[in-house]
C-alpha cells in the first residue's frame, strides 16, 4: 500500500521524459537557415544528402561558422553566440533534414567544445574554442580500441606521466573523421590496468599533428573510409593537455557522451533513407507499405519528442545522461527497421 506521503512525492517528481516544445518564435531562425542553405543545396546529390552527418566539407563549415551557427550556446569571449540550447537545436534540425555536410565541425560543436568549456585548461578555451566556432577545426573521439568492441571501460592505451607532460601509447579504433581531424579528445589509462574498468582513466586533448601518431583509414563494406585506426607511439603531450582531473576521465566521458547521444542526429541521420523509401512505395502504394512507412514515421516523431525533452533538460542545466542513452538505443531500433524495409524493396529504391 502507498501512503499519502509517497503519493505526494510521486506527484511532485518530474516525468522521465518531460515534454518540451520549441517556441514559435524560432520559426524566423528556421527560415533564416533555410534561406542560407538554398545557396548550397543545389550542389548536393541525393547520395551526398544521405551522408549528411559524415559529409566532410570544410568550406561549408566555415560559412556556417561565419553565420554564428557553430558554438551557438558558448560564451561570446570564447567565440560563441550565447544563444539558447533550443535555438541550437532548431538550427541543427534544419541542417540535417536538408542533408547538409556537417562532419567537418559536428563533433567539435556537439561534444568536444562543450567538454573543453567545462573541464579544459583556460589556454585551450581561449585558443581552440573560437576556432571551432569559426568552423576551422575538426575533432574526433578516442574511445574504442582493438578487441574491445563497445566495451569502452576495457581501455588499455596508456598515458604515462613524465617530466613536463605525458607520453601516450596504444591504439584507438573506429575513430570517425580521424583522417580529417586536427584534434582528438582521447580516454587513456593513467593508473592500473584494464581490469580496473572505470578507475584510473583520464581524458587528454591530443593535437594529431604531433610526431609518432599514425592514422590509418579503415574501409567499410562499401569501400568508404570514414572510420580510422589511430596509433600512438610515445606521443609527448604537455601537462595542460590533461582535460579536467586525472582519473576522473570516465565520469567526464559519460558527460560528453550524453551530448553525443541526445541531439537531432539520433533521428535525422537516416531521414533521407526514409524520404526515399516513402517516395519509392508511393509509386505503388499498398496497405502493407503504408503501414510500414507510417510505423517508421511514428518512431521518428517519438524519437524527436524524446530528443527535444533532452534539449529542454540541457536548457535547464540538468543532466540527461540516462535519457540520452535510451534515445540512442531507440534510434538504432529505428535504423534497423528502415534498413530491413529498404533491403526488402531495394529494387525500387535507387
Amino acid at each position: 500500500m502507498i501512503d499519502d506521503n509517497s503519493q505526494d512525492k510521486c506527484r511532485n517528481e518530474r516525468p522521465f521524459f518531460e515534454p518540451c516544445e520549441l517556441p514559435p518564435q524560432l520559426q524566423a531562425l528556421r527560415e533564416e537557415v533555410r534561406s542560407f542553405l538554398e545557396g548550397f543545396s543545389s550542389q548536393w546529390s541525393s547520395a551526398q544528402r544521405a551522408r549528411s552527418w559524415d559529409g566532410y566539407d570544410p568550406a561549408f563549415s566555415r560559412a556556417l561558422g561565419a553565420r554564428g551557427w557553430i558554438g551557438m550556446t558558448w560564451p561570446k569571449h570564447y567565440g560563441g553566440g550565447e544563444r539558447t540550447a533550443l535555438e541550437r537545436y532548431a538550427v541543427i534540425e534544419e541542417l540535417l533534414f536538408a542533408g547538409a555536410p556537417v562532419a567537418a565541425h559536428r563533433i567539435a560543436d556537439r561534444q568536444s567544445g562543450p567538454l573543453l568549456l567545462r573541464f579544459g585548461a583556460e589556454q585551450h578555451r581561449r585558443e581552440i574554442l573560437p576556432r571551432i566556432a569559426r568552423g576551422e577545426l575538426c575533432f574526433c573521439i578516442g574511445l574504442s580500441e582493438p578487441d574491445a568492441g563497445s566495451d569502452v571501460a576495457s581501455i588499455r592505451s596508456r598515458a604515462r606521466e613524465v617530466d613536463g607532460g605525458w607520453l601516450l601509447s596504444g591504439t584507438k579504433l573506429w575513430t570517425t573523421s580521424g583522417h580529417h581531424a586536427d584534434y582528438m579528445i582521447g580516454l587513456f589509462r593513467t593508473r592500473g590496468s584494464a581490469s580496473d574498468r572505470h578507475h584510473g582513466l583520464s581524458q587528454f586533448l591530443v593535437d594529431l599533428r604531433r610526431p609518432n601518431i599514425k592514422v590509418r583509414p579503415v574501409p567499410d563494406l562499401t569501400g568508404r573510409e570514414h572510420f580510422n585506426e589511430i596509433t600512438f607511439d610515445d606521443v609527448l603531450l604537455t601537462r595542460d593537455d590533461l582535460i579536467g582531473v586525472e582519473n576522473e576521465g570516465w565520469a567526464q566521458a559519460m558527460t560528453e557522451l550524453a551530448l553525443e547521444r541526445s541531439g537531432p542526429k539520433r533521428f535525422l541521420s537516416s531521414v533521407q533513407a526514409l524520404v526515399h523509401l516513402n517516395r519509392a512505395v508511393s509509386a505503388e502504394p499498398s496497405e502493407e507499405s503504408c503501414v510500414i512507412v507510417g510505423r517508421l514515421v511514428a518512431q521518428l516523431v517519438t524519437l524527436r519528442k524524446m530528443s527535444l525533452s533532452i534539449a529542454g533538460m540541457l536548457q535547464a542545466g540538468r543532466d540527461p545522461t540516462l535519457e540520452a542513452s535510451i534515445v540512442k538505443d531507440r534510434r538504432h531500433a529505428k535504423l534497423s527497421g528502415i534498413s530491413a524495409e529498404r533491403r526488402r524493396r531495394g529494387h525500387h529504391d535507387e
